[in-house]
């Protein structure tokens, strides 16, 4: 019954709307055009829904949530360019078999909360946002609407690293720097902003948060004041960390607020080796309180 909770996947619809964009994001055959990014070219097989599920089979994932990547910088533009990418996106994942089940989407240049909640309505697993929305302060305000509506319908939100800066390294610094950073940034502001007027969200921070955790001690000495205070609705996926990253936020948070997440097909899941009883709260346990979940069912 274990649970994936970061997976990307580009149905043929959505791929259509990227390719029937001139400006970026879009998709020139399969190579991917982003502003602050280099040009990517995707393997297709990497979006072949056969292919993904032997993937999933391979290794022992029985649910596997999907998201729009952030990266794409989709929920940025304006709404009226947005929203038909994101009804893509939307019907799509929705069209998926019952192993995969899809955190929705939204623009945040123009909040919408009516709109998203239609979306939320079909049968979604929770909201993503882009941490580049949620930076400070005034960010967290401006997305308050859409984190209300979560709270009432006791769904999670997913918070993804979102557009990269300008595309001045080599290949890898956005996923290395710049998403690391932004999650960094996101995971502070929401103790500082977020969780005060939002108590009951449960939120999941993408890729351990840029380790963001671990700065605990930097945090108490220059005034912060919950050491040993863990906010156990507030989890961190694994995407692209291993055993030694994983070990190191269990430390300072437990194993209870860390989920699995692979960011596939970019990456597998990782292999913590802490034992099966951390492996199965990993991928099991938690994951379903995230989600309020008591099994794996289909939408």
């Amino acid at each position: 019954m274990s649970i994936d909770v970061h997976q990307h996947m580009w149905t043929p619809g959505f791929v259509g709307a990227l390719r029937a964009r001139t400006e970026p994001p879009f998709l020139d055959g399969w190579t991917l055009f982003l502003h602050g990014e280099e040009p990517f070219t995707a393997n297709p097989l990497d979006h072949d829904l056969g292919h993904r599920l032997a993937f999933n089979r391979e290794h022992g994932l029985d649910l596997a949530l999907v998201s729009l990547s952030s990266p794409l910088g989709i929920e940025h533009l304006p709404a009226a360019d947005a929203w038909p990418l994101l009804t893509s996106y939307h019907e799509g994942a929705l069209d998926l078999p019952a192993s995969f089940r899809a955190w929705a989407s939204t623009c945040v240049t123009e909040i919408d909360p009516a709109r998203t909640a239609k979306v939320l309505d079909d049968g979604f697993a929770g909201l993503q946002l882009p941490a580049t929305a949620l930076l400070d302060a005034e960010g967290f305000a401006r997305v308050a609407p859409l984190l209300d509506l979560l709270e009432e319908r006791d769904l999670p939100l997913f918070v993804h690293p979102g557009p990269a800066g300008a595309p001045d390294g080599p290949a890898w610094w956005p996923a290395v720097v710049s998403y690391v950073q932004q999650m960094h940034a996101a995971w502070y502001a929401f103790h500082a902003f977020g969780r005060p007027r939002h108590p009951r969200l449960r939120v999941c921070f993408a890729l351990l948060s840029g380790l963001a955790p671990l700065h605990v001690e930097r945090f108490i000495a220059r005034g912060g004041s919950t050491r040993g205070v863990v906010d156990p609705d507030v989890f961190l996926e694994t995407s692209s960390y291993g055993h030694k990253a994983i070990d190191a936020i269990s430390r300072v948070l437990g194993i209870e607020v860390v989920v699995l997440g692979s960011d596939a097909p970019y990456a597998s899941p990782p292999q913590a080796l802490l034992g099966e009883a951390a492996t199965y709260q990993i991928s099991v346990t938690n994951p379903k309180r995230l989600l309020a979940v008591e099994g794996v069912v289909p939408r």
